[in-house]
């Protein structure tokens, strides 16, 4: 990282190795609304899953220099067409487009600060942003054949399959909040939620579910 560029950003390790406990978002939640376990014989019509504690980053800047970077990094090129989701070959990086000249990285957990260092140090002098924002964020995920059902009464946005394809991700009203709404698959549907609407939409997901036997795995 060139030296005019290294005395201008300050980054800190948000994972210290003193001994501290880290909880999921959605830790008293369990504790308060109950988590339904999963029917053993998958007949739930829809599972939800929390992804916590992953590593969520958020990149603003130009996006050839930005695609060089995570291609370079981490072999997956930014989505080619707004509103797109691309995934790794694994499935457990991906990178989601925002806004014009913003997209979100999510990795597993751990990663992201060691990653965050790595592309500030290949973008070197191009104009860009990023800003770790894992400790303020966690993914929620819903599969099941009422998954679809559920979220047709909780978002405002359209997600017919011909209107909603898979590799889609948009930001929508959920309810009373916002979520970034995202599909990766075609059985699996993500929410992106802040930490603070965690409690919120976790409750709301179990009652919304609760006509569909929503079990909840942990």
């Amino acid at each position: 990282m060139p030296n005019s560029v290294a005395q201008n950003v300050k980054t800190f390790d948000t994972r210290p190795e003193t001994a501290v406990a880290i909880e999921s978002p959605l830790a008293y939640s369990y504790q308060r609304s109950g988590a339904p376990n999963p029917i053993s014989d998958g007949s739930n019509g829809l599972v939800l899953r929390e992804r916590a504690l992953l590593g969520h980053l958020i990149l603003r800047g130009g996006a050839i220099v930005l695609d060089e970077a995570l291609r370079e990094e981490l072999g997956i090129s930014l989505p080619g067409q707004p509103q797109g989701l691309a995934l790794d070959a694994s499935g457990e990086r991906s990178v989601q487009w925002l806004s014009p000249d913003e997209w979100l990285l999510i990795v597993p957990g751990g990663e992201e600060f060691e990653l965050e260092n790595r592309l500030r140090a290949r973008l070197g002098d191009a104009h860009f942003s990023i800003v770790n924002v894992s400790g303020g964020q966690t993914l929620l995920e819903l599969e099941g054949e009422a998954a679809r059902e559920v979220l047709m009464k909780s978002v405002i946005y359209d997600i017919h399959p011909s209107h909603f394809p898979v590799g889609k991700g948009v930001t929508t009203v959920f309810a009373k909040t916002t979520v970034i709404m995202r599909r990766p698959t075609e059985e699996r549907w993500e929410l992106v939620v802040r930490r603070s609407f965690a409690d919120y939409c976790y409750r709301w997901l179990l009652d919304a579910g609760e006509e569909y036997g929503i079990g909840v795995a942990r």
